[in-house]
């Protein structure tokens, strides 16, 4: 398939700046892809179409302050670096973006916080805005990360066109995030409540984690038309074996497995066994899933509504069906439902 199939007209005023006032009381399109009837719920409904031995798969990574505001030396200019992943822990060496990147050299200085409380050094140029820079800091590993945590901001995407509020450092954030390492929110999470979670507990529904630290992948735009030429970013993951055994029960016993957002889509197809079981394992991936793969362990997703020819949007096509997702995307858009990370949400049944 090609990147202009994806294309649609999203009106501005259907792209959420805010949260819901609940989590899990914004709006739920379901999509069945067998009868192609569409319903038109709230997210906690979700739970009448869940029964007893049936799986949901959440993924449990913790957004981290991954934006830090600066100066450079010499000149003071204002620079914005965004961490994307740790290279080096013992070295606190760090890929980065920055912004703007046309002057930041090879073995410029970097300056954050009042006193310059955090200095790095670059000490590589990888692409036109990436860069590879080395903190310098004689701490522990605890006391890097407290200082991160005190100097950074929560890397919200651009398209919210406000000032970070103090909502936004907990709403940023699934109520189940635990390991720390992605520098974008699963966003399909951040529409499970406790009480929702505490519902599948006395149905009999499991819950299954899974970790996928959300990178840069979902903050680049596809740039080529021939969608088997996308090179995707790649990402660290890791399915523990308690999560492995939940799946594969439901699995066997016929039941439903619904993965809620595409990182858990990757996750569980970058480990699926020849004979569509899932396996245990911690490991990275590039996956990109799109038309015509044939998404093997997830029976039912869980998605936002999200932007045109958007890598996310293509993953759920994959499963949904090209037109179908379509047809529930023009439905989306004349019942103005939300877009973006604090959007409305889908099931795909």
């Amino acid at each position: 398939m090609k990147l202009s199939q994806f294309s649609f007209n999203l009106p501005e005023k259907l792209i959420a700046q805010y949260p819901p006032k609940f989590r899990d009381e914004s709006r739920l399109m379901v999509g069945n892809r067998k009868t192609g009837k569409i319903e038109h719920k709230t997210f906690k409904d979700i739970i009448s179409y869940f029964s007893e031995g049936d799986t949901v798969v959440l993924n449990n990574t913790k957004v981290f302050r991954a934006v830090l505001h600066g100066i450079k030396e010499k000149n003071n200019a204002d620079i914005e670096v965004f961490l994307l992943r740790e290279l080096d822990p013992e070295r606190h060496m760090w890929d980065v973006l920055v912004d703007p990147a046309r002057k930041i050299r090879i073995g410029n200085k970097l300056y954050f916080g009042e006193g310059e409380s955090l200095v790095a050094e670059v000490v590589d140029n990888t692409t036109s805005r990436g860069r590879i820079i080395t903190f310098l800091f004689d701490g522990t590993k605890e006391e890097f990360a407290q200082r991160l945590h005190d100097l950074g901001e929560v890397p919200l995407p651009r398209f919210l066109n406000r000032p970070i509020d103090e909502e936004d450092e907990h709403r940023y954030q699934t109520i189940y995030a635990e390991h720390v390492g992605a520098v974008a929110a699963p966003t399909a999470g951040l529409h499970i409540s406790r009480e929702l979670l505490k519902r599948f507990e006395i149905k009999g529904v499991n819950v299954g984690f899974i970790t996928l630290h959300a990178g840069l992948g979902n903050f680049q735009r596809i740039e080529v038309e021939d969608l088997s030429k996308h090179k995707a970013a790649s990402e660290q993951f890791e399915i523990p074996e308690v999560t492995e055994q939940l799946i594969n029960t439901s699995l066997d016993a016929g039941k439903n497995v619904c993965a809620v957002g595409t990182t858990v889509i990757r996750a569980l197809e970058s480990s699926v066994t020849t004979d569509a079981r899932v396996k245990a394992i911690s490991s990275w991936t590039n996956k990109f899933i799109f038309p015509p793969y044939q998404v093997q362990v997830p029976k039912s997703i869980v998605s936002n509504f999200h932007f045109p020819c958007s890598s996310l949007m293509i993953t759920v096509a994959t499963f949904a069906g090209y037109d179908f997702l379509m047809t529930m995307y023009e439905t989306a858009v004349r019942e103005e439902y939300r877009f973006g990370t604090y959007g409305d949400a889908m099931l795909v049944l």
